[in-house]
């Protein structure tokens, strides 16, 4: 069984070590979100919201109840309704993306995605918003959705693991990522490229993913374990847009501890037997570098699944 709840921060720790100065939160006035009515999409007016941020929210339909004060109906990888979502705005968390390659064409998932990527960053920097955010994933490197068994060239995994892309969804964020770097230095522009988990809400979804890992570890192998609840995917993109260093970045963001009720090292003789550790992992660790999420965004995801072994 799995206890889903927020956890305290350990003493003199605080979930979420830095964020937008007052001077970031007066420069950002208006945030452009695609996908806003996804899942972490509505996180995130949620955050705006919370912050007093006036929100512009990009949908291919609108479903009429959404935390925004403007709304446009359209595809994000059309170049007039991207540049038509971005008026007004000064950055922009990109969220709209076919989420897997499972249900869709490949040419579909891959020319979708990188489509949406580019138009909605060219658009932005053609505006003159010089703050981005957007979503990739930690399929990024390319076990998630393979198919044949792949590892990791090492393990934690960090920005610098060799990617082994082997679908169209891995190949699309990968692709993102590198739309974002050109479409950094081409505009001048901050892009965070957020490497999110498995994303789920303190309902039925996260608890229904704890319970079938936790029966069966191996179904979590492919993504070693990884998880992050939906109020903290929307916080990981707030304070990304506080990131002002130049170029682009990529950052894996995700709870510090695993979907499964084992050691992670036991996990990783089980299920990675032959990949090299380049350190020890501690405890329930997922085995994923987090430093720079902290260093860099001063995120520390707060709200943990609790297994009992």
């Amino acid at each position: 069984m799995t206890d889903l709840r927020e956890q305290p921060s350990p003493p003199g720790q605080q979930p979420h070590q830095a964020g937008p100065t007052e001077e970031d939160v007066i420069a950002v006035q208006r945030v452009l979100v695609t996908g806003a009515a996804g899942r972490i999409g509505r996180g995130v007016l949620d955050v705006l919201a919370r912050e007093s941020v006036a929100a512009t929210a990009l949908v291919l339909e609108d479903p009429g109840d959404l935390a925004a004060d403007r709304v446009v109906v359209g595809d994000a990888g059309s170049p007039e309704v991207a540049a038509r979502a971005v008026e007004g705005a000064d950055a922009v968390v990109h969220l709209a993306a076919i989420p897997t390659p499972m249900a869709d064409p490949p040419e579909v998932v891959f020319g979708t995605n990188t489509m949406a990527t580019f138009a909605v960053l060219d658009a932005a920097g053609r505006a003159g918003v010089r703050r981005a955010v957007i979503a990739s994933s930690q399929a990024a490197w390319g076990t998630a959705f393979a198919q044949r068994e792949l590892h990791p060239v090492y393990l934690p995994v960090d920005v610098d693991t060799p990617d082994q892309a082997a679908d169209p969804y891995a190949l699309s964020k990968r692709t993102d990522e590198l739309t974002a770097d050109m479409m950094a230095r081409r505009h001048g522009m901050s892009v965070v490229a957020l490497r999110y988990p498995f994303v789920g809400g303190m309902d039925e979804r996260l608890r229904a993913r704890a319970d079938e890992v936790a029966r069966d570890p191996g179904l979590g192998a492919r993504n070693l374990w990884a998880y992050l609840e939906t109020r903290d995917a929307a916080e990981a993109a707030w304070l990304a847009l506080a990131h002002r260093a130049d170029g682009a970045q990529v950052v894996y963001v995700a709870a510090p501890d695993t979907l499964v009720p084992m050691p992670t090292a036991e996990l990783l003789r089980r299920y990675h037997p032959d990949v090299p550790l380049r350190r020890p992992v501690e405890g329930y660790e997922v085995p994923i570098d987090l430093g720079p999420a902290e260093r860099l965004l001063g995120f520390r995801a707060r709200h943990l699944v609790v297994g009992t072994p």
